[in-house]
């Protein structure tokens, strides 16, 4: 089931009404999947129906990306806002403190959620915020280069594109380590989610300053990281480890930054079992 829902956050000004896109599948208890910048819900489909034979799985468009609008006036794009907007969606959904997973961006925030005890366990794949500056530098400037691609390649051509493997490994192998096992449609539809991406420029910039210096006490804490991450290399999640010495740090071989597609079945279980320590 895919739905959008409306729901007022806290703002500086006060309550802002805020509308978020997600989809729904699946028994068992509340999971949550964050996706990256620039990507969209969709990124979680190669592992959704996985997840749902054991979660009530809830994948959500963040403000400002896929089908889910830009923030209003008064609400920046960043973690202590997005904290905030999380927070109250999960109320209006009735989501008590549900398990969390997301990738990239995402990662960073299903960390963040758990910082504020806002989940009852966090699972990280390839997370944000643990770079250098160098290492950010370097990501920002790939991320923003695909952004410019994807803004100026007409939609006939990114279709015609799609249609071969050549095709989609030019469009996507940035993320994928096996871009062409993406669908021509999955590959169109992401690139338009690339380039319509109201929060990219905002969500990037509050990204500037950003590092994950919390241990999470006694939250359940699962990091995964791709051995052929392009985006984000995977020394990071040593890093990831030291700042935070309980979590489980999970090597995914063969995988690249959304490593959703590239091996749904071994993601699906660090997923599961993450969610089940």
């Amino acid at each position: 089931m895919s739905d959008t829902v409306s729901f007022q956050a806290p703002s500086g000004r006060g309550p802002r009404d805020v509308t978020v896109a997600y989809s729904r599948v699946g028994r068992g208890e509340p999971l949550v999947l964050l996706h990256g910048i620039g990507h969209h819900r969709q990124a979680w489909d190669p592992v959704v129906d996985i997840l749902a034979t054991e979660r009530e799985v809830w994948a959500v468009d963040l403000p400002g990306f896929g089908a889910s609008p830009g923030l209003p006036d008064g609400l920046a794009y960043d973690l202590p806002t997005t904290n905030a907007v999380l927070g109250a969606l999960f109320e209006t959904l009735e989501l008590d403190r549900p398990h969390v997973a997301g990738n990239s961006l995402g990662g960073l925030l299903a960390l963040e959620l758990g910082r504020e005890k806002l989940v009852r366990s966090v699972t990280a794949l390839s997370p944000a915020g643990f770079w250098n500056e160098s290492e950010r530098i370097y990501a920002f400037s790939v991320l923003r280069a695909m952004r410019g691609i994807a803004v100026r390649l007409p939609l006939p051509l990114v279709q015609r594109m799609s249609r071969s493997a050549a095709g989609r490994t030019a469009l996507t192998s940035t993320i994928y380590q096996h871009p062409a096992r993406r669908s021509p449609e999955a590959v169109v539809a992401e690139t338009l989610a690339l380039a319509e991406a109201a929060g990219f420029a905002a969500t990037l910039r509050a990204g500037r300053t950003v590092r994950f210096t919390d241990e999470l006490a006694g939250m359940p804490v699962t990091v995964a990281w791709g051995t052929r991450d392009r985006l984000l290399v995977r020394r990071q999640g040593l890093r990831a480890k030291a700042v935070i010495p309980h979590a489980r740090l999970i090597r995914l071989p063969g995988c690249g930054h959304c490593p959703m597609n590239d091996d749904p079945a071994l993601v699906a279980r660090v997923i599961l079992d993450g969610s089940a320590r």
